[in-house]
């Protein structure tokens, strides 16, 4: 017997994500419906993501990186982590996988490409 997968999940990573595009053509192609940690694969065709809002994350970096630039020890900052996650719904996708996104979801989320 052979099985088909419906869904993968892709793993938020630099080098997995500078190639979101490859990623959602090849999903699309085997009607497989994408599910990440990072915006940019939704963009790219992906169905959902849900992950850090990476703008806050940057902006959380900055304040960091200015605090050890007026002369904290990096070894006494606390460690900081995400606090904004974001939730990203790609309807067009979705569709095209046939799949049917419940409206509560919709609801909920960030962004949702249509």
């Amino acid at each position: 017997m052979q099985h088909k997968a419906s869904a993968v999940i892709v793993a938020s990573d630099p080098f997995l994500t500078a190639r979101a595009r490859q990623f959602a053509v090849l999903a699309a192609r085997n009607n497989i419906a994408m599910v990440t940690g990072t915006r940019d694969f939704t963009m790219a065709g992906g169905m959902i993501s849900y992950g850090n809002d990476t703008a806050d994350a940057y902006r959380r970096a900055g304040l960091y990186a200015g605090r050890i630039l007026k002369g904290a020890k990096p070894a006494d900052l606390p460690i900081d982590r995400a606090t904004k996650f974001e939730l990203i719904i790609n309807v067009q996708t979705a569709r095209t996988l046939k799949f049917e996104i419940p409206a509560r979801l919709l609801a909920t989320a960030d962004e949702v490409i249509e």
